[in-house]
């Protein structure tokens, strides 16, 4: 998969799925504008990528504006990767409205501002690609995972619907749905799981720059599980 001379947006990218991503699309020579909550220490970044941190991609204007500065420093962009999201554990019994509305923000409403404010620099190329992040659980909801769940599935169905939207037009739009992810903080959260069913976040992040390829360019709309031996 040879993806030099190519500039993709990641957005989440400071966090351990952000950190494989980046490590895996640098070494098939893509360069990257990386976007994040804040810097973290022992993050690195890595020669000729661009960093921003500070971006509040719940806001149009704040995406917008850094896909501008991208497009300006870097003279391009050919594809956008969206990691940005969090999860939170809430029963339907007795849960908050909060948890749910910052699910929606926080998984599905800064996955559809950032495709809104990079699809006009794809269309003016006449190429491109999108992969969003979403979850198992999009496909089958979990105890205390209603609202994670519900927002994950709303990344899909964002997915499809860009995807039709811009059939015919050059790009194409994907996801990606991981199962639970062999992280720290994955591990320090269930101490007595098997870590050996859990998916590795490089396994997710090379079927990420699979669609973000060449050899992917027949393929937009799917959403791709990838899920070890879960």
């Amino acid at each position: 998969m040879n993806l030099s001379g190519k500039v993709f947006v990641v957005t989440g990218a400071l966090g351990a799925l952000g950190q494989a991503v980046t490590a895996c699309l640098t070494a098939h020579g893509a360069k990257l504008a990386l976007l994040g909550n804040r810097a973290r220490p022992g993050v690195r970044r890595p020669a000729g990528a661009l960093l921003y941190t500070g971006v509040d991609l719940s806001q149009k204007d704040a995406a917008s504006g850094i896909c501008g500065r991208v497009f300006k420093e870097m003279g391009r962009i050919d594809g956008l990767v969206n990691l940005a999201g969090g999860f939170q554990w809430d029963e339907i019994e007795g849960s908050l409205l909060e948890s749910w509305e910052s699910m929606f923000r926080a998984n599905l409403l800064t996955a559809v501002v950032a495709c809104e404010a990079v699809v006009p620099y794809l269309l003016r190329a006449k190429r491109g690609a999108i992969v969003n992040i979403g979850a198992t659980g999009a496909i089958k909801a979990a105890r205390g995972m209603g609202a994670y769940a519900a927002s994950k599935a709303g990344v899909v169905k964002l997915t499809e619907a860009l995807a039709d939207e811009v059939n015919d037009r050059g790009i194409t739009v994907n996801a990606v749905l991981p199962s639970i992810l062999d992280t720290p903080g994955n591990r320090a959260s269930m101490p007595h799981a098997d870590f050996a069913r859990w998916v590795s976040p490089m396994a997710v992040a090379e079927a990420i720059a699979f669609l973000l390829s060449d050899q992917a360019r027949e393929i937009s709309g799917v959403s791709l599980p990838v899920t070890g031996r879960a």
